[in-house]
């Protein structure tokens, strides 16, 4: 799991919970096909989509030296219906 750096839990992530998507933010490096085998395998779910787009790294400045951060991929995780990621559901038991 070391891919995956966590959950993101912005507007837009919320309103995605309700159809049954999550949104990660994971290391650039990794593919579609590891994300999904990753997810399958830690927290037992069935994947049906995997979307992702790459987010670019912001500018950072220390007195006169330019840098920047590192961008990263954000994925967005469609699972099938009745699954669920219990640490990341809104709904209360």
């Amino acid at each position: 799991m070391d891919g995956i750096k966590c959950a993101v839990f912005i507007e837009k992530s919320l309103r995605l919970l309700g159809k049954n998507q999550y949104t990660f933010n994971v290391e650039s490096g990794f593919t579609k096909t590891e994300i999904k085998h990753w997810v399958e395998l830690f927290f037992g779910v069935k994947v049906v989509a995997v979307n992702s787009h790459r987010l670019p790294g912001k500018g950072r400045r220390i007195g006169p030296i330019l840098g920047h951060t590192m961008h990263y991929r954000r994925m967005i995780i469609t699972l099938q219906p009745g699954y669920a990621i219990p640490l990341l559901d809104r709904e209360k038991n």
